[in-house]
C-alpha cells in the first residue's frame, strides 16, 4: 500500500486514504504487508513500485500494490506514469472498471487517470486519492 501525496510526506495532512484503504484490504482478509507515504516524485514511485514487486521490500513479493493519489490532472499527478514506467504490462480493464463504476458516484472520475498492470506476478493497481474514490475503486 503506497500513498502518493507530497503533503501527506511532509506531515501538512494527514494520510486517510491510506488508512481507509489498508481498513478495507484487512476487512477482506488480506494482510498489508508493507505501507508507506511518499511524495509525488515519478522516478523514485517507479523505483520503489519495482522493488516491491521484485520482493526487495517484502519477501515474498505481494500478489498485488495499492498507490493511493497522484492520479489526477494537476502537474504533479504522475503516478501513472510511473506505475506503467514499473510495469512489464498494462490491464487497463482495470482502471477502466474503476473508472467506470466511479463515474455514477462523481463526475470528477473522468479525470481520473489511474493505470493497473503487472510486474513479474504482482498486480499494481492506483486508486484515487479521495478517501471515497479510493473505497470506490477498491470496491471494485
Amino acid at each position: 500500500m503506497v500513498t502518493v501525496s507530497d503533503r501527506s510526506f511532509r506531515g501538512v495532512r494527514p494520510d486517510v486514504s491510506g488508512e481507509r484503504l489498508a481498513g478495507l484490504v484487512a476487512e477482506a482478509g488480506h494482510d498489508v504487508v508493507h505501507r508507506c507515504v511518499v511524495p509525488d516524485e515519478p522516478d523514485g514511485l517507479a523505483a520503489l513500485l519495482r522493488r516491491l514487486a521484485d520482493g526487495e521490500e517484502a519477501s515474498p513479493p505481494p500478489d498485488l500494490v495499492v498507490t493511493t493519489g497522484g492520479t489526477g490532472v494537476t502537474p504533479r499527478d504522475l503516478t501513472p506514469e510511473a506505475t506503467a514506467a514499473a510495469c512489464d504490462r498494462l490491464v487497463p480493464g482495470i482502471a477502466e472498471a474503476i473508472r467506470a463504476a466511479s463515474r455514477d458516484v462523481t463526475p470528477m472520475a473522468m479525470i481520473s487517470r489511474g493505470v493497473a498492470g503487472v510486474r513479474g506476478r504482482t498486480l499494481i493497481v492506483n486508486m484515487p486519492g479521495s478517501p471515497g474514490g479510493a473505497a470506490d475503486g477498491w470496491a471494485v
